[in-house]
């Protein structure tokens, strides 16, 4: 709820100063106890978003809704918090250009749901949307996820196999609901898969060419089961890693990280990156 909430201010369907609906409606709205509704209404109000959440009146919107979202006062929180509001914020400019590095993409797909529900309910219609993607190469050994201990040939190719099976099912969907776009909405979308010849220790989001979004991928030991087999494995949940954000202008450190992100970005795709097809 607080993420939906996040993205409606990021895109200025919810403007700075505008009350917010009453707690009755939004727990009406998303099926909610009113606990959840002042919960939800708490987290904005600690991100500088609301302000009066806490009195017996609608709370507001921030007058600067989103000031510490990025640049040194940022607090960084998870994938699955940060991205989706940022993601909708950048779908906000007439002229959308996104560029991820990650492993499988699962946590942009989920993120770019808010900015096609706000475009199809005519919230939001930007004129282009460019997107690149670079992802592991399925022709590569992956260093993770991998076994924990030595495993069998077989299970080691149905783990790989997982993975790809991810990967390429989470690109398909992305495209999928991106290229729909064209014929929905006539938008002028252009959406592009490459191949990187390393499994990614990081994950680096670039929106507009002014946001940098980096996450490193820490691994976890967790298990899956593979077949009739539960296997012990090492493996990065993207979702949970920790963003930092960095914004164009918002001074030097910021400004420099961001530049170098599209140049280190740029590099990988115009070099040793190579074609990839999004099918087992």
């Amino acid at each position: 709820m607080a993420a939906a909430l996040r993205a409606r201010i990021a895109s200025g369907e919810l403007r700075p100063g505008q009350r917010m609906p009453t707690q009755a409606k939004l727990a009406d709205e998303f099926g909610v106890e009113r606990g959840a509704v002042r919960q939800a209404l708490r987290i904005l109000q600690s991100e500088h978003l609301l302000t009066n959440a806490s009195k017996g009146a609608p709370a507001t919107v921030a007058p600067e809704p989103g000031r510490a979202a990025t640049g040194p006062e940022a607090v960084p929180q998870p994938t699955m918090v940060t991205l989706g509001p940022r993601i909708a914020a950048a779908f906000a400019a007439p002229h959308v250009e996104i560029d991820a590095l990650c492993l499988t993409s699962v946590s942009l797909t989920l993120a770019i749901g808010e900015p096609l529900r706000q475009i199809h309910a005519g919230r939001m219609k930007p004129a282009k949307v460019v997107v690149r993607v670079l992802l592991p190469s399925r022709d590569i050994p992956l260093a993770f996820p991998t076994p924990v201990d030595d495993a069998s040939d077989d299970l080691d190719a149905q783990l790989r196999r997982r993975w790809l099976n991810q990967r390429n099912a989470q690109g398909q969907v992305l495209r999928h609901n991106l290229l729909a776009l064209r014929s929905t909405h006539g938008i002028d979308v252009q959406v592009t898969f490459r191949a990187l010849p390393f499994t990614p220790p990081v994950k680096l989001y670039l929106l507009n060419g002014t946001e940098a979004l980096f996450a490193y991928y820490t691994l976890t030991r967790s298990e899956v089961e593979i077949g009739q087999q539960h296997l012990e494995m090492y493996d990065a949940p993207g979702i949970q890693s920790t963003l930092f954000a960095f914004e164009q202008g918002a001074g030097l450190r910021d400004t420099t990280f961001v530049e170098q992100s599209h140049v280190w970005f740029n590099a990988l795709w115009e070099t040793i990156s190579s074609e990839l097809t999004l099918t087992t």
